[in-house]
């Protein structure tokens, strides 16, 4: 599978179509059929919350040991920020059902 590779702060920022040159201009997007190459989900199981993240294999494969471990890290932060706001919102939303009864 050939793709256009995206640095990690794109692949973080959702743009994986996108790509900066060095001057800093924006290539046009690609015409390609879309792939999933991030996949982030957030799962509930009575009151406790997960959050888990993948990467496509292919672009796993290509990325070198900082790359990987960058991409790690932030993928952590960000699975961190998006589980605990669920879980905010899941305690918000039961304190309401339950102040109606």
């Amino acid at each position: 599978m050939l793709y256009n590779r995206p640095n990690i702060y794109t692949l973080i920022k959702g743009s994986a179509t996108m790509a900066q040159s060095s001057a800093g201009q924006t290539q046009e997007p690609i015409n390609a059929p879309e792939t999933e190459i991030l996949h982030v989900v957030i799962q509930r199981d009575g009151k406790q919350v997960s959050a888990k993240w993948g990467l496509h294999p292919n672009l796993k494969e290509e990325l070198k040991p900082e790359e990987w471990k960058e991409l790690t890290e932030i993928m952590g932060k960000v699975t961190t920020l998006v589980g605990n706001r669920f879980s905010q919102v899941l305690h918000h939303a039961e304190e309401e059902a339950s102040g109606t009864a």
